[in-house]
């Protein structure tokens, strides 16, 4: 059975939910509805940015089975309202507000914009509802909580893997580094841990950075272009891995999809093992990934909720740490979430 050791204390979560049994909650109620049986229904009014990636249906449907799990074990229920912006702040804003006026119990976001989310967290606790972001960090107001990966320890995983991969092969690095969104942290901190890396063990230079808004066909041509103006780089960092088809597309265009070993090769480092990243891994296409543990971090996300509502006193930031994947340990690896869902 998948799951993952959370970042909090197991007395610490049987005190909240022991709360929620039968004592009264913070938010836009004074108590959670009940539902069948007596059981104390939370309303969380989950926003998500989008949801056009696997991912996102991953913590959906981990949010609703550990959900389960964990009110059939203490006498609660977790109803999930949820809406979606389409890639927009504005409609997210907007979204918000409706659940707002909905008197959920709590909001969970996942911020399209990292900085336009504070004007909806200041919206929030101003009608007293208590306010989680989840996977995107807010960089302007800070919430009750956060809850995701821990994208900077995930870029440091990489690049100093990388780092010792370069140096065991005689190999100095010449990179191009595919960035992430940067109205998103995660893409942020994932750059941060790289050029960290990089200044502290020089094994690589990074000669060019591209942006991709996470957008997927930037992947392709940012790569594709990059590889055609510097012929002589032999190393790509990708900030996610989620759309790596065509990253494998402009190296094959290139004549440099090859696995280790090749002359032609292109040393790839990458972060989250999305599903298009499982097979590049296997054949030897990427040569370092560090996780992103969706599972484990829906499973965090409902604890927190727990203990926010139950009125205890919740650290600010619940980050879940990831592992390092390479062509000789994936087939063995537990519990990845991008085995069950596919793009």
């Amino acid at each position: 059975m998948r799951r993952f050791r959370l970042l909090f204390t197991t007395a610490a979560v049987l005190t909240a939910l022991a709360v929620l049994g039968g004592q009264a909650f913070a938010g836009g109620q004074s108590e959670p509805g009940k539902a069948a049986g007596g059981v104390k229904e939370i309303r969380v009014g989950l926003s998500y940015n989008e949801k056009i990636h696997s991912q996102i249906q991953a913590w959906t449907d981990e949010l609703a089975k550990y959900g389960k799990t964990y009110g059939d074990q203490h006498n609660v229920s977790f109803k999930w309202i949820i809406n979606v912006a389409n890639g927009d702040p504005s409609t997210q804003a907007s979204n918000i507000q409706d659940l707002i006026n909905q008197h959920v119990d709590i909001i969970v976001a996942r911020a399209e914009d990292a900085a336009a989310i504070g004007a909806s967290i200041d919206a929030a606790h101003k009608a007293g509802i208590p306010f989680i972001t989840f996977d995107r960090q807010s960089s302007t107001v800070q919430p009750d909580a956060h809850v995701g990966g821990d994208s900077y320890a995930q870029g440091l995983t990489s690049a100093n893997a990388a780092a010792d991969l370069l140096a065991k092969n005689n190999v100095q690095g010449k990179a191009i580094e595919l960035l992430g969104d940067l109205r998103d942290m995660n893409a942020v901190l994932r750059s941060q841990a790289w050029h960290q890396v990089e200044a502290g063990k020089k094994a690589w230079t990074t000669l060019v950075q591209v942006p991709t808004e996470w957008k997927p066909e930037n992947f392709y041509t940012g790569a594709a272009n990059a590889l055609a103006a510097h012929p002589e780089a032999n190393v790509i960092f990708a900030a996610s891995d989620f759309a790596f088809d065509g990253v494998i597309k402009a190296l094959r265009e290139a004549n440099r999809l090859a696995p280790a070993g090749d002359p032609r090769h292109v040393w790839v480092f990458t972060c989250d093992v999305q599903p298009q990243a499982l097979d590049s891994l296997l054949k030897g296409y990427i040569d370092v990934a560090a996780s992103y543990e969706a599972y484990a971090q829906a499973d965090s996300l409902v604890v927190v909720i727990a203990e926010l509502l139950a009125g205890q006193k919740v650290q600010g930031t619940h980050l879940v740490p990831g592992r390092l994947f390479t062509p000789a340990n994936t087939a063995a690896m537990p519990n990845v979430w991008s085995r069950d869902y596919k793009d």
